[in-house]
């Protein structure tokens, strides 16, 4: 005799067994398929620690939870440890393919076992329901179920290649700033476009916060209302039983850091970082306007007239450490980081190019480069080879260290070396210059590199795991500011004035004007800098150059 149940488990019914349902049993099955909260405190069981299994009780926030992923194709929700985000998910993802034909579902965390963790509360819940709501069950195992119905869900960690090639009505995305950028940015470049064909298809994404990371760049566009996301915030305290003294408890028995970053859900869990946790968390950035042929993120094109800095930092383009460099305007304060450049794959034969094509875009930028290393040999390219003439020269002085000069002295070098002195001093006047609106920062990468630059003994670095190539661009940036060479072509006077004394000196130099300036790599609608010099500053500027 063939048994109903599926594989012998009595909780289960197997598919293509004929259920027999009562009036009013069809009057219950109607409702819980119409109105999923009463189908969840009804019908769904969970474990509860105290208490064991027992009958799920929604809380409200867990109910604007369900119904926002009943009404929004796109969520995302930032809340506190121990919040029951876990069991409010699956019960919707229960309740949706019992009562939904068709329903192909992906469960994603940052490792597997925490997937098939999820996989298994809605597996727990579905084997205490009623054998007349279930669905006849064709393959139920730790990665993936799938009903007669043919409604399926899979269990799987987030990566590259974890569902490539499946079309899916939805994604949940768990603990999903524990991802690391590179696998996000991979996955969302696969994934996406198994949702984007159908109009109802959706994705839900939940977390606690772990730092500036792209969760907190996700989370941040859909508060801005940069992207179609619907942001969801839930606080620790509309959990029933926790209150302030709930709170003293708990940082007692952890740390009043790990509390805000588990329970009140802030981005920044460092204490240590060089720039105030509430600065940067209050720091808006923007997407950038476009991004360049050669990979250079622009937030503000060349304005005419307006004075820019580089400052550059190198790597070896092994896939380590990045090569990096921002640009920032320096005509009037606030200065502005206006774009921004990371690749950590670029070879140090390739990267002057890079360098010296968007400097000369950005009206003939001022390069400052860290000499360190092989820094100095992509300096001396963009000098030598592709005849950059912009980059800043320093020379060593027995009483104030290394110091910028006018590149005139036998003894100066291109660039500077990164001691511990220039990168204390880049580092006090960073942390100055941003804590008080003089320098705005608007590349997210940045921002999130800032999140996880801390403290490390007498110095600041990245944290384990973390990156700070493009952060050391504004220590550079920092040291630069305190210089009073950079003071002097920044004053707009002062270079008017170097100008009228040199120009008749140096006329015969300023005839070959009709260079490529390596805009057309842009096609940005400015003309070349050739067209542009026709005012006492650019040809003070060009003044400087030479």
């Amino acid at each position: 005799m063939t048994t109903p149940f599926y594989l012998g488990n009595h909780l289960l019914k197997r598919a293509g067994v004929k259920t027999s349902f009562t009036k009013k049993q069809v009057d219950e099955y109607l409702k819980c398929a119409n109105d999923p909260e009463y189908f969840i405190e009804r019908y769904v069981k969970i474990v509860n620690v105290d208490r064991g299994l027992i009958k799920f009780k929604l809380y409200t926030y867990q109910k604007k939870l369900i119904w926002s992923f009943i009404n929004n194709r796109f969520t995302i929700a930032k809340l506190p440890r121990q919040s029951g985000k876990s069991v409010t998910v699956t019960s919707y993802m229960l309740w949706l393919v019992l009562f939904n034909d068709q329903q192909n579902i992906a469960i994603l965390a940052n490792k597997g076992a925490l997937a098939r963790q999820l996989l298994a509360k809605i597996q727990l819940a579905y084997e205490n329901l009623p054998k007349w709501i279930q669905q006849g069950v064709v393959t139920w195992n730790k990665g993936d179920i799938e009903l007669e119905n043919g409604s399926k869900i899979l269990a799987a960690s987030t990566t590259s290649s974890a569902i490539r090639g499946g079309s899916f009505n939805l994604i949940l995305l768990d603990e999903f700033s524990f991802i690391s950028r590179n696998i996000a940015e991979t996955f969302f470049a696969s994934v996406y476009p198994t949702i984007s064909s159908g109009a109802t298809t959706k994705i839900i994404i939940v977390s606690t916060p772990n730092g500036l990371n792209h969760f907190y760049k996700m989370w941040e566009d859909a508060k801005q209302g940069r992207s179609l996301y619907y942001p969801i915030e839930i606080n620790w305290w509309e959990t029933p039983g926790r209150d302030e003294k709930w709170k003293a408890e708990t940082i007692r028995n952890t740390s009043e850091e790990q509390f805000k970053s588990e329970f009140e859900t802030e981005f920044i869990g460092s204490s240590n970082t060089l720039v105030a946790g509430a600065k940067l968390r209050a720091m808006p950035f923007k997407n950038p306007i476009k991004i360049s042929a050669l990979g250079v993120k622009l937030y503000d094109l060349p304005a005419n007239g307006h004075i820019y800095t580089a400052c550059v930092d190198t790597a070896h383009g092994v896939g380590l450490d990045a090569s990096a460099f921002s640009i920032f305007d320096v005509t009037t304060m606030p200065f502005v980081q206006v774009a921004a450049y990371r690749n950590t794959n670029i070879n140090p034969a390739s990267y002057p190019d890079v360098i010296s094509k968007t400097s000369r875009y950005y009206n003939n930028a001022i390069v400052l480069g860290e000499s360190n290393d092989i820094g100095y040999q992509v300096l001396l390219s963009c000098q030598d080879d592709l005849e950059l003439d912009t980059i800043l020269t320093t020379v060593q002085t027995a009483a104030r260290g290394q110091q910028l000069s006018g590149g005139f002295a036998r003894t100066s070098r291109l660039g500077v070396r990164m001691t511990s002195a220039v990168k204390r001093i880049g580092c006090s006047n960073l942390k100055e210059l941003v804590e008080k609106d003089q320098l705005i920062v608007q590349d997210f990468d940045t921002i999130s590199e800032l999140g996880s630059f801390v403290s490390k003994g007498r110095f600041y670095e990245a944290e384990e795991g973390q990156r700070d190539d493009l952060a050391m661009g504004l220590v550079l940036f920092g040291w630069l500011a305190r210089q009073p060479y950079f003071r002097d072509f920044t004053n707009t006077n002062y270079r008017a004035r170097l100008a009228a004394e040199r120009l008749a000196a140096i006329e015969e130099d300023l005839i070959p004007l009709g260079y490529d300036d390596g805009r057309s790599d842009f096609n940005d609608p400015i003309g070349p800098l050739g067209d542009e010099i026709s005012n006492p500053d650019d040809i003070a500027r060009m003044v400087m150059r030479l």
